[in-house]
């Protein structure tokens, strides 16, 4: 079974967009457990933390409706990226549901 460069690169990063975020996230988890009125202050704390998750959200949508869009695609475990992307973020949704969409082209090409 061939695999295009491009299979392995989204499952390497879909694994770093989940070790990336949690690395800076498990560490305030554990200061502060799961404190959501302090995690509220903290994101919309200052005008660059506003931008950056804004930057976050839209990317996320994004993410959601090119899934939605591809829905004629034939894409096993299409659930993963979209969960993937509202419990982690686009980070890791969308890197895993490329690596998805490249193995079921794969897979098409080989049946």
């Amino acid at each position: 079974m061939t695999h295009s460069v491009r299979s392995p690169m989204y499952l390497l990063l879909s694994m770093l967009g989940v070790l990336l975020p949690l690395a800076g996230f498990w560490p305030w988890l554990l200061e502060h457990g799961l404190d959501l009125g302090q995690l509220w202050r903290e994101v919309a704390g200052n005008h660059l933390a506003a931008f950056a998750w804004a930057e976050v959200a839209v990317t996320a949508l994004t993410v959601l409706f090119l899934i939605r869009a591809e829905v004629r695609r034939r894409i096993p475990h299409r659930w993963a990226p979209v969960l993937g992307t509202l419990l982690v973020g686009p980070s890791f949704g969308l890197p895993l549901y490329l690596y998805l969409r490249e193995r079921a082209r794969e897979q098409a090409a080989q049946g």
